[in-house]
């Protein structure tokens, strides 16, 4: 019987007044070689991806397999059905007949790469996620309506004190420590 572990989470929360004070303090907690940040905003911040040096998004790569998907399944579907399963010559139309086929097929491949960019996002975002350790504390209730935030997870070499006075240096007006156990 294997015995279980308790493994402590926790995270710096810093609260800042800007937009523009996030992202810089964001740039400059990366430049030091913090990793697993992440900042929180009631709207998307520029240059926060950047800040955060988050890759390049997948969402074009999956919205592509989405359309090449419709748009195989659409004339793999009206091939079998107008040729070999049910063929009609209605009006002298030719049975496999792709430009009769166009407007569903350009439809089906729509609409599966917005299934694909709708999926795949939640997805790539980890949504839903109802429950997350910084939700518990009260004043990181702001950043759904006028807060800034950066989150920060201590290291092996960083501790939660040492990430604090750099994030204090940095221009945080309120800075906090999230801890949880995780079973």
């Amino acid at each position: 019987m294997a015995t279980e572990t308790k493994v402590l989470d926790s995270w710096v929360l810093a609260e800042f007044a800007t937009p523009e004070a996030l992202v810089d303090a964001t740039q400059k907690m990366r430049e030091k070689g913090y990793t697993g940040m992440d900042t929180y905003s009631p709207y998307p911040l520029h240059g926060g991806s950047e800040a955060l040096g988050l890759p390049p998004s997948r969402v074009p790569f999956i919205a592509l397999g989405g359309a090449l998907t419709g748009l195989t399944v659409a004339l793999s579907m009206q091939t079998f059905m107008n040729t070999i399963d049910y063929p009609l010559n209605v009006g002298g139309r030719p049975l496999l007949s792709l430009p009769a086929w166009v407007p569903i097929t350009f439809e089906l491949a729509v609409l599966m790469a917005a299934f694909g960019i709708f999926f795949g996002l939640l997805g790539l975002s980890r949504l839903p996620q109802p429950y997350h350790r910084v939700f518990e504390s009260d004043e990181f209730r702001s950043a759904s309506t006028h807060g800034y935030w950066l989150s920060v997870p201590p290291t092996e070499t960083a501790k939660s004190e040492d990430i604090m006075d750099q994030l204090k240096s940095l221009g945080a007006t309120h800075v906090t420590v999230v801890t949880g156990e995780n079973e």
